[in-house]
């Protein structure tokens, strides 16, 4: 069991850390930490956390596990500022959606300073934010990424994959390059393509969206998700975003083709690989 663990961004995937901590036990105590205070107030109403903090240095004291779950930016500045107040034996993750950014910090840090720290990316969330939707079951049977490298304290890699797995997720490992690739094509490239599916039915014929039924809002509910934290994140995996997007205009553009000559049966057999493609998805 985890003595204090220390929340630093009690939002949807914070909170669920949180609740989840909280339901299965994992930690004595849970301390969230944030910039205003008054919405901090709502997850110790809530019961989500047992004590808030705003300043970050006084809230990391005596951390056992320190979980950072802002944005990917804030997460790598948040970095700077807790390594020198987080206890020498202390853990450390992030729940951000890229790695090599906070990885790197890290590891220059770590020269003057070592620390266990693991990068983390729970395969899991919404398009909703705030700790109002958080939830204790949110890991369970979710895929969290880690993301060790050759200098990663072996120690940080055992006590990290245990508290993912102790909060029901199943954990999986890879470098923080394949990771951000990876990523960028199963998560990254989805979201800019729901923005873009939007954006072209609004500039193509705006009407229609009073008519968009099951199909079109299933498609783009992602296109809701949060655009500050999203910002952040593009930015942050720009290269392999770009590349992602290389290949989905190549999709398009032989899609195109195909219509324009009249093909029916190249649409039908383009048709059919992806649509095994598709249900061939575990």
């Amino acid at each position: 069991m985890i003595g204090r663990l220390v929340v630093v961004g009690v939002g949807l995937l914070g909170g669920s850390v949180a609740l989840a901590a909280r339901e299965g036990g994992v930690a004595r105590e849970i301390v969230g930490v944030g910039r205003d205070r008054q919405r901090l107030e709502g997850p110790l109403r809530a019961g989500m956390v047992d004590r808030i903090a705003t300043d970050v240095d006084a809230g990391v004291q005596n951390a056992d596990c320190v979980v950072l779950a802002a944005t990917v930016s804030a997460n790598e500045q948040l970095l700077e500022i807790i390594w020198r107040s987080v206890p020498a034996g202390a853990l450390v993750t992030d729940v951000g959606s890229t790695k090599r950014g906070i990885v790197a910090v890290a590891e220059r840090l770590a020269v003057g300073r070592p620390l266990g720290f693991l990068g983390s990316h729970p395969m899991a969330g919404s398009e909703k934010s705030g700790w109002q939707v958080a939830r204790a079951d949110l890991f369970r049977a979710a895929t969290v990424i880690v993301t060790p490298t050759d200098a990663t304290d072996p120690r940080a890699i055992k006590g990290v994959t245990a508290l993912w797995e102790a909060l029901g997720a199943r954990v999986s490992a890879l470098d923080p390059e394949t990771h951000d690739r990876t990523v960028a094509a199963i998560s990254h490239l989805p979201h800019v393509a729901a923005w873009a599916l939007v954006d072209a039915v609004a500039r193509f014929e705006p009407g229609a969206l009073a008519f968009a039924a099951r199909g079109f809002r299933d498609t783009t509910r992602i296109a809701a998700s949060d655009p500050p934290m999203w910002r952040d994140v593009l930015l942050a995996n720009t290269d392999a975003v770009r590349a992602s997007l290389v290949a989905f205009r190549a999709a398009l553009d032989d899609l195109e083709r195909l219509l324009a000559t009249g093909d029916a049966a190249g649409v039908e057999a383009l048709l059919t690989r992806l649509k095994a493609t598709r249900e061939g998805l575990a």
